[in-house]
């Protein structure tokens, strides 16, 4: 059996011991990279949105998830806005749904 394994591996002792604290410093290291990549930025942006929803006003040119563009007709107290999307259709969405306000002008230019 000594052909197939080498004598210097097979008398090889039990591996070195670390420092203690090595797994407790890397543990940290990876908790921070975790913090910056990802929940960082994801708070920045909920942030963004949640600004964004509560300046959304009468009058405003918005975009909604779906993809629907119009212009708020009506905004409610329970979080809901009624949205013209032209002269005769006019739809009731949750303040949530929308994803950008539009400048204005920009259903005059589509």
């Amino acid at each position: 059996m000594s052909f197939f394994i080498s004598d210097a591996v097979a008398a090889a002792g039990a591996p070195s011991q670390g420092s203690p604290y090595s797994m407790f410093i890397m543990l940290a290291v990876f908790g921070l990279i975790f913090y910056f990549m990802i929940l960082r930025p994801q708070q920045k942006r909920t942030k963004e949105h949640r600004k964004l929803m509560e300046s959304i006003g009468k009058g405003d040119e918005v975009l909604t998830t779906g993809g629907l563009i119009g212009r708020v007709t009506k905004v409610g107290e329970t979080g809901y806005i009624s949205m013209a999307l032209n002269d005769t259709t006019e739809v009731v969405i949750k303040r949530d749904f929308v994803a950008a306000v539009l400048p204005k002008g920009t259903l005059k230019a589509l």
